[in-house]
């Protein structure tokens, strides 16, 4: 059993199915000895629904991924250089690569079976806004083993947006009120995705916990039944005993009785052979006298 080939299988699968899946793989290995493996498999954790369409975005459309990564640096780059005329040009590929992106990944969820809510949809948006920003994000993303959505509340990409929709260019430096709304929106937007990665893993431990909870249920109630069943058949070896027992001494009870007639029968039988030879005896000594 591979690690990765186990962590490809279970990230494809949808979030409701991870759990159990999980937790077969690792019984598996600790049942082959591996307990190494076993743990390693435990640990790894359910993705949130943005996650597992992220994950899903990367294994469906593979051909994606190469594009999104040169073009985060380049925008990285044109960041670095302040070359405002080069980020307008590149954000507004990026408007339009994040856009088809986050439609084809909640395609390829719907098609998978689990349809994705608008803040889902938003967070995949999020995780390709930090792809284009982090170098980490996108090796994360690349794998196609996200856990949860990225964050691109802090970054370059939203800066830089703001920087070149509302500035001629980007070496221009912006009021100080302008400053201080964005850098108010910045840290709203950062607090709110902060609150959607903690309401996403709330949902997720919730889930959990009730799939727990419902298999705790389904083992309990099937641990009753078996308790009943071996309860009935308790009862009637008890019975089938006691019944045994019964038949047993009288059994015993028999035979003491027929011993008992034996014997007496014998001493009859003796007392008739004992009469039965003396009345012989008799009757041929009487014989003898008539002649």
């Amino acid at each position: 059993m591979d690690f990765d080939a186990v962590a490809d299988e279970l990230y494809g699968l949808r979030p409701e199915q991870f759990t159990a899946a999980r937790d077969t793989h690792a019984a598996a290995a600790r049942k082959a000895g591996d307990g190494a493996l076993a743990g390693k498999i435990g640990k790894l954790r359910r993705p949130s629904l943005s996650a597992w369409a992220s994950n899903l975005l990367v294994r469906g459309q593979p051909d994606q991924v190469e594009p999104l990564m040169r073009l985060g640096e380049g925008l990285r780059q044109a960041h670095h250089d302040l070359d405002g005329g080069q980020l307008r040009e590149l954000i507004h590929r990026q408007r339009v690569l994040v856009s088809a992106l986050s439609r084809q990944a909640g395609q390829l969820a719907a098609q998978a079976g689990r349809p994705i809510t608008p803040d889902a949809q938003r967070e995949v948006e999020s995780t390709l806004q930090a792809v284009l920003a982090d170098p980490e994000a996108a090796r994360q993303w690349a794998a196609g083993r996200l856990v949860k959505p990225l964050d691109a509340a802090v970054g370059f990409p939203a800066v830089a947006q703001d920087a070149v929709r509302r500035a001629p260019a980007v070496s221009e430096a912006p009021p100080p009120a302008a400053s201080r709304k964005r850098a108010a929106d910045a840290t709203r937007r950062e607090r709110l995705a902060k609150a959607r990665e903690e309401a996403e893993t709330a949902e997720n431990d919730l889930r959990a916990a009730e799939e727990e909870a419902t298999q705790a249920t389904r083992e309990a109630e099937d641990a009753k039944k078996q308790a009943s069943r071996l309860k009935e058949r308790v009862s009637g070896l008890a019975e089938e005993l006691e019944r045994a027992e019964k038949e047993h001494r009288q059994a015993v009870a028999a035979e003491r009785s027929a011993r008992e007639r034996t014997r007496f029968t014998d001493r009859r039988v003796t007392e008739a052979a004992r009469r039965a030879k003396a009345a012989a005896a008799r009757m041929e000594r009487l014989a003898t006298e008539g002649k």
